[in-house]
């Protein structure tokens, strides 16, 4: 029976903040590198990013033989001491990660061992380009394994040989590639590194967004968005929030649900209905799933971001009375409205908890989530792996329609978003 390590990390720049993940899968036999990967996840926690890079070890193990036996190496005292069943999961984050962790092997299959940090430096530097590359905008994934970077070494390097001067000893090492000469853009030793280059490239990969998966990868869990219908503060565009009056739906809301109903009994997909404890969202859900003939289940992480004093007021209106905590709101994810509001970071955080819990409850399934504006763009945000500056680019209409598909590796595919066709007469 084969035998392998995998070495896994995770970080975040802010807990919550920027997060990523890297793991490396190692024969144990020979010490070779059979794998790597790496994934920019957003805003997310350190555990919620060591889980993640758990995870994505542990399948790629499974790619590789499904029947071998894993070594798991971390230097996170959490996962590993809760994988091995000496620590509870008391945190309701973790719990649905932990449970996916242990149902990637057999549990016979797979022992854990906590390691110092300085031992795990190939998936804390796979972690870390993640979350650089995530910086930048860009989505990433590590995509070739070390053997493959060696062989592009190695290709290099003869490459380089072929192209030297008569003159030059032809017993001089190659070096580092970061030490060779990349000469001009023209010549032969340029061309080489290019083609080092171009190899080393393919690490940097954007992530599966247009929704194909492989074919065994089984039915996503679908997350249906919809924002509930207008309340009286709605026209006015005012903030209303968590933290505010609570207001019911207006009876233009309330026709805008009928509507809604209506369309998703048409298509006939919803199989459950989840919604936000405040009182439009869980009237919303009402209506539209009294004409599915489906009961409406509750959960606190969708509801809507406190917007503390802004509550109630217009844009308008918090610019006049808080001119500069509106500022760094707009320009910091991490800044909270004034009174003690909660921030985007924070409310990200709570919805990438959520969205992890009902991936785990509802595999396979198609959800309608009836919540609001700041939870939908995020679980959007989130799946593109967009900036928080995003949230700001994002229009979203009273009682639009908008979807994701979650898979099992992990990726995600926006589906829909912003549909209003349903409202029209």
């Amino acid at each position: 029976m084969r035998e392998f390590i995998v070495e896994a990390d995770g970080g975040s720049r802010g807990n919550p903040g920027p997060a990523g993940y890297g793991a490396v899968v190692i024969d144990a036999a020979t010490g070779e590198t059979l794998a790597e990967a790496a994934e920019y996840i957003g805003v997310a926690t350190n555990n919620v990013a060591e889980y993640r890079g758990l995870l994505a070890g542990l399948r790629a193990a499974r790619e590789l033989d499904p029947t071998a036996r894993v070594h798991v190496r971390m230097d996170s005292k959490l996962v590993i001491e809760q994988m091995s069943g000496r620590w509870k999961i008391k945190h309701p984050d973790m719990k649905p990660l932990a449970f996916d962790a242990a149902a990637v092997l057999p549990a016979s299959q797979v022992t854990y061992e906590w390691i110092p940090r300085e031992q795990n430096k190939h998936a804390d530097r796979l972690a870390n380009e993640a979350m650089d590359a995530g910086k930048r905008g860009e989505q990433w994934s590590a995509a070739a394994s070390t053997a493959e970077l060696a062989a592009a070494d190695a290709r290099a390097a003869r490459a380089a040989a072929e192209a030297e001067p008569s003159g030059q000893p032809s017993g001089q090492p190659s070096g580092h590639p970061s030490d060779r000469p990349s000469g001009p853009p023209g010549d032969a030793g340029g061309a080489a590194v290019k083609a080092e280059a171009d190899v080393r490239a393919a690490r940097t990969v954007a992530a599966p967004s247009s929704g194909w998966a492989p074919a065994d990868m089984g039915a996503p869990a679908t997350f249906v968005l919809l924002r509930h219908g207008e309340t009286p503060l709605t026209p006015q565009k005012r903030f209303s929030g968590s933290g505010g009056t609570d207001p019911s739906l207006s009876d233009v809301g309330r026709e805008q649900a009928e509507r809604v109903g209506a369309a998703l009994a048409r298509r006939g997909t919803i199989q459950a209905v989840v919604a936000s404890p405040l009182a439009r969202t869980r009237e919303t859900a009402g209506i539209v799933a009294a004409r599915l003939g489906l009961d409406v289940s509750v959960d606190d992480g969708l509801r809507e971001t406190d917007f503390g004093a802004w509550e109630g007021l217009t844009f308008g209106e918090v610019r006049e009375r808080y001119p500069d905590d509106l500022n760094a709101w707009l320009a910091d994810p991490e800044a909270r409205p004034t009174g003690d509001g909660e921030s985007f970071a924070a409310t990200a955080t709570r919805i990438a908890a959520t969205r992890d819990k009902l991936i785990a409850a509802y595999a396979g399934r198609t959800v309608l989530l009836v919540t609001h504006v700041t939870p939908i763009k995020t679980f959007v945000r989130l799946a593109l792996g967009a900036p928080p500056e995003s949230l700001f680019r994002m229009e979203l209409s009273a009682a639009s329609l908008s979807a994701v598909a979650y898979y099992a590796d992990g990726n995600a595919s926006v589906r829909l978003f912003n549909d209003t066709s349903h409202l029209r007469a």
